[in-house]
């Protein structure tokens, strides 16, 4: 559409001086609110713009009067339609120059990103923000500033679940953020790391950088509040073992967890008791989608936490059982159960040894490592018989113990009831 009437006038006008041209369009920018109406703003400011670049003003006059027009499109409030129409056809123009204006494309793709920021189109806000040029010599970019560009792309790509896209600038962010002072840009990079986790479902690290994050001061109480119940759900999803036992021990300590909604599953799961499906299926309509996805072997995330800690469970209170009747305790077929022990004796997650000939695992006291291939209990020939002269051993010097106290402090009872 070509301009209003107006601004067309006060465009001729410009065109016919042979100096001074540049405060001439700076007027007609300061004028843009008396001679321009809202459905032709948007077309008055990009005729502007292609005026001015039409006109030979200079470098430096040119920057003068970009300024003024950002300045002017920024005055016209964050009307996101106009910003990004004005926008998106300015930066064609300024990206056509032969002279660079840096800065000034800078300061427009920033205004654009914030107006498709405030219309939800997360995505376009991540592009366009993307391709601000950060590193160069045409200008000089704070390593502050890299950081809030960078931790902006991240948070618009979290918004869309797109983890991968966001953990290529929070990488980025790794390498800098130890020079950066701001406590918001840092609250804003631990939290950004940890939602990264959560949805990369490594959920014992973004258990420990949630509860992190759960004591931060510059966070309001609710939302702290918040962050806890989000390292109680990750900490619970994470595989059972003796890491995620520490991280369920600090939370369960935590004197704020009683507050939390999840307190109850997370006290028994601390505590190695069994769960009900009942509890599980009230836990799980708590979750987010990513956190009751589908994985490579059918089960829910969710499903393959439960039975990894109810087998641990098990382990405490029986110390052997078949797969058959473990299997009925897991809600798995014998052959699944026996395939899922296996896997966590493998990974270090529980202390045991299969008789494959009796279908029957042997679980063993302790805790295990954590560590691949340190679950793997050997067979002990005469174990229970060891376990029995042991036990008699303490019996007898516990018995010695006694007497010679008695013989301390009692000489004369010894001698006459105990002598031999």
């Amino acid at each position: 559409m070509a301009p209003s009437a107006k601004v067309s006038e006060a465009l001729a006008r410009t065109a016919k001086l042979s100096s001074d041209q540049g405060p001439a369009f700076e007027s007609i920018l300061a004028q843009i609110p008396d001679i321009s109406s809202p459905s032709t703003a948007g077309d008055d400011l990009v005729a502007i713009a292609e005026a001015i670049f039409s006109n030979s003003l200079g470098v430096v006059a040119t920057r003068a009067v970009l300024n003024t027009f950002i300045s002017t499109l920024k005055a016209l409030g964050n009307k996101q339609d106009l910003w990004i129409d004005v926008g998106t056809r300015t930066l064609v123009l300024l990206n056509s120059q032969p002279s660079a204006f840096p800065d000034a494309i800078a300061i427009v793709q920033e205004l654009v990103a914030t107006a498709h920021e405030e219309n939800e189109d997360f995505v376009e806000a991540a592009r366009t923000l993307s391709e601000i040029l950060l590193d160069s010599s045409q200008r000089q970019v704070s390593v502050k500033h890299k950081a809030e560009i960078w931790i902006r792309i991240v948070r618009n790509y979290l918004e869309v679940d797109d983890s991968t896209s966001a953990e290529t600038y929070i990488n980025k962010l790794k390498n800098i953020m130890h020079q950066i002072e701001d406590s918001d840009l840092t609250l804003h990079f631990k939290l950004s790391q940890a939602r990264i986790q959560d949805a990369k479902r490594d959920f014992l690290s973004a258990a420990n950088k949630y509860h992190e994050l759960s004591f931060s001061s510059a966070i309001a109480e609710e939302e702290r509040l918040h962050t806890l119940s989000m390292a109680a759900k990750c900490a619970i999803l994470a595989p059972a073992g003796p890491m995620r036992s520490r991280t369920l021990g600090r939370l369960y300590k935590d004197e704020r967890s009683v507050q939390l909604p999840e307190f109850g599953i997370l006290e028994k799961i601390f505590l190695d008791r069994l769960l009900s499906a009942e509890e599980v299926d009230k836990f799980a309509q708590e979750l987010q989608p990513h956190q009751l996805a589908t994985t490579s072997d059918g089960s829910t995330v969710l499903a393959k936490a439960v039975v990894d800690h109810n087998l641990l469970g098990a382990s405490r209170l029986y110390n052997n059982i078949g797969f058959e009747a473990l299997g009925a305790l897991l809600g798995l077929g014998a052959e699944k159960a026996e395939e899922t022990t296996a896997r966590m004796i493998e990974q270090g997650r529980l202390v045991g040894r299969i008789d494959q000939l009796d279908n029957i695992v042997y679980f063993e006291r302790g805790e295990a490592s954590g560590e691949r291939g340190s679950g793997r209990a050997e067979v002990t020939v005469g174990k229970e018989l060891r376990q029995w002269d042991a036990n008699v051993e303490s019996l007898s010097e516990e018995l010695e113990n006694i007497t010679n106290a008695l013989h301390q402090r009692f000489p004369k009872f010894v001698e006459t009831h105990l002598a031999t």
